[in-house]
Parts: C-alpha cells; sequence; structure tokens
C-alpha cells in the first residue's frame, strides 16, 4: 500500500454516510428535548435560531471523528456550552500518553481550504476552570454536488501551545476582522484565532484511508 505523508498543509478528506446525518439529527433533537442546557451563543441574538445547525453540525464532527478512530459516539449534542463535558469529548490513550480532545466543527461552502483559514476559540473556553481539554480537533463540513456531505479532518491543536503563544493569535472582545471573501465581523468576546497552517495533521490509518471518498488534499497557499 503507498505510504502517504501529512505534513502541516495536508488534510484529509472523506465522504459523511447518510446514517451519521440521521444519527446527529436524532441526537440533537433528543437533547433539545431532554437536556435542557444553555448555548454558549445564547446572548447574541443573530444565532438563537440557529440552535439546531449549530448543534448538528457540532455533534456530526464528533460522530465522524469516533467512527474513524473507533471509540464510542456522544450520547449527548451540548452545543459548545459552558462546561457540561468540561471540555472533554474524547478520552484518548496511548502508551506513553493521555489526550483529552474536544472537537470543533464549522460549516465551509467549500472544500478547497487555504493555510490563512482559520478556526475561532473562544478565550473563555480555552481559559474555563476545571477545564479537561489537551487538544482541540478541527473538522470542516460542506456540500459537494456530486458527493454529498464532506468532512475534511484538518487536525489537531495543543492547547498548551495555544496558551504560551506559540500558535494562534488572540484578539479582544470588539476587534473587526476581514473575511477571505473580504467581508468584516467583530469579535463578540476575546476569542484566539488559529491558521490552518498551523494545525497539526490528523493520524491517519487503514481504516480512514478505506473510507468512501478518501483522500488526502494540500492547503492552498
Amino acid at each position: 500500500m503507498e505510504q502517504i505523508v501529512l505534513n502541516h498543509t495536508s488534510y484529509i478528506q472523506i465522504c459523511v454516510t447518510d446514517e451519521q446525518k440521521i444519527f446527529a439529527r436524532q441526537l440533537v433533537e433528543h437533547s433539545l428535548r431532554h437536556h435542557h442546557v444553555s448555548n454558549i451563543w445564547d446572548n447574541q441574538e443573530s444565532k438563537l435560531s440557529q440552535t439546531r445547525m449549530m448543534r448538528f453540525t457540532g455533534s456530526l464532527g464528533e460522530i465522524v471523528f469516533a467512527d474513524c478512530y473507533h471509540l464510542p459516539r456522544p450520547t449527548r449534542s451540548f452545543g459548545a456550552v459552558d462546561g457540561q463535558d468540561w471540555g472533554e469529548d474524547f478520552l484518548i490513550k496511548s502508551q506513553s500518553e493521555i489526550f483529552s480532545v474536544d472537537i470543533k466543527s464549522m460549516k465551509r461552502r467549500s472544500g478547497e481550504l487555504a493555510q490563512n483559514f482559520v478556526l475561532n476559540i473562544p478565550a473563555s473556553q480555552l481559559h474555563k476552570p476545571k477545564s479537561k481539554t489537551s487538544h482541540y480537533f478541527c473538522i470542516s463540513f460542506h456540500q459537494s454536488e456530486t458527493d454529498g456531505t464532506i468532512a475534511s479532518l484538518l487536525g489537531f491543536i495543543d492547547k498548551a501551545f495555544l496558551e504560551n503563544g506559540e500558535v494562534g493569535k488572540l484578539y479582544t472582545a470588539g476587534t473587526k476582522r476581514i473575511r477571505s471573501d473580504n467581508t468584516t465581523f467583530t469579535f463578540h468576546q476575546n476569542t484566539y484565532e488559529i491558521l490552518f497552517a498551523d494545525i497539526d495533521p490528523p493520524v491517519l490509518t487503514d481504516h480512514i484511508r478505506g473510507l468512501k471518498g478518501f483522500r488526502v488534499c494540500n492547503l492552498r497557499k
């Protein structure tokens, strides 16, 4: 089998199955009915109506990650709330280390990703008391006309590196930023911005290589 070496400019794409999407929708609806917790975006009126979709995106990311690495699927859909799981979506143990992983999922219009695209993490999450997170894992979703929903597995961010300034940049609340399409937005709270180029690539396994739609992509410069 051909050996594939991933670096900081490469990421993995796979097709999301209909079963994974159905499971995520059922999980969101069940949690909205039975797990009454606040969302981190509740203070932003423009996002309240998007609760189902935002929770769906987050839950789908956790389901895809779990299935990729043979981990138990989530049983609740929290929606980036203020501490229900203490930032530990998955606990992964190796022979030498223990990783507490918080999955960060987003939707984008395209799977053609660039090195200067960013992941935003609120400072309140990063510095939350009792947080268990040791690493973040970034997943991007987009729709393909021919292949349906595609997941781009971008990889890991070491929380310690983010805290000590080795990766990412902190922007204070009220700071205006310009997106890649030249539109602007304003941070509602202190937020860390991490370049896709600074994300450590995902672990590639034979199982992932065998998934439908698997391919290795490169971040555009």
